[in-house]
């Protein structure tokens, strides 16, 4: 791993990790707890790819499993986020760049899903049984909707800032517009060899295109 993506991810890890035992554990909401250090490597994974994720959800996982007040086994976190940040960064798209909303929700009710019943029986196999006194499918489901609220605002904006720490050109600019920034997944995009004109006319570079449109037979369209 780079050292801009190392750097990166341990202000997101530890920034997420003090939020979340300060924050959202003390919220005592019905179920289970928002797991915003889940959403952190889902969309590191995103971006880095299944290695990369790989290594995001250890690292993750094992200072959550270190981090007071955690009263399990140290390393049960950690091989939980492992497992999903792998298969989370098996969904990275060869482009770079998602252009639907639609599959990072799903990795995320995928994930959410797949890390309670992961933790479940990692802790079933270990004698820890809180799990069965709250309820499977309470957990489930409160599990999946908490993440599910959470990622529009946390995914897509991890996702691009991981892509502007590394200068991807595919981050593109974060001040706003339509296909612009974290979101512009939600909106069709404009292929990377092309760059407005006057009037908002397409030009490409090279093809004797100049402002305002392209020569043809001497004329300016």
């Amino acid at each position: 791993m780079r050292i801009n993506r190392i750097l990166l991810t341990a202000v997101l890890v530890v920034v997420t990790l003090v939020f979340q035992v300060s924050v959202l554990a003390r919220l005592h909401l019905p179920g289970a707890v928002p797991d915003l250090m889940l959403l952190v490597v889902l969309g590191l994974a995103l971006t880095y790819g299944h290695v990369g994720g790989c290594l995001v959800g250890f690292g993750a996982g094992l200072l959550s499993d270190l981090a007071p007040p955690a009263d399990h086994a140290a390393g049960r976190y950690a091989l939980v986020l492992c497992v999903i940040g792998y298969l989370a960064g098996l969904a990275k798209p060869d482009s770079g760049q998602l252009r639907s909303a639609v599959m990072p929700m799903v990795v995320v009710g995928a994930a959410a899903i797949g890390s309670t019943l992961l933790n479940a029986g990692v802790g079933a196999l270990v004698g820890d049984t809180a799990a069965r006194h709250v309820g499977m499918v309470k957990l489930l489901f409160t599990a999946t909707v908490y993440d599910l609220l959470l990622a529009p605002f946390t995914v897509p904006w991890i996702m691009a800032l991981a892509r502007r720490v590394e200068n991807d050109p595919i981050a593109g600019d974060t001040s706003g517009g339509p296909g612009i920034g974290p979101y512009r997944w939600l909106t069709p995009g404009t292929p990377r060899n092309f760059r407005p004109g006057r009037g908002g006319r397409l030009s490409r570079p090279g093809l004797g295109g100049q402002r305002g449109g392209l020569l043809k037979g001497g004329r300016k369209l």
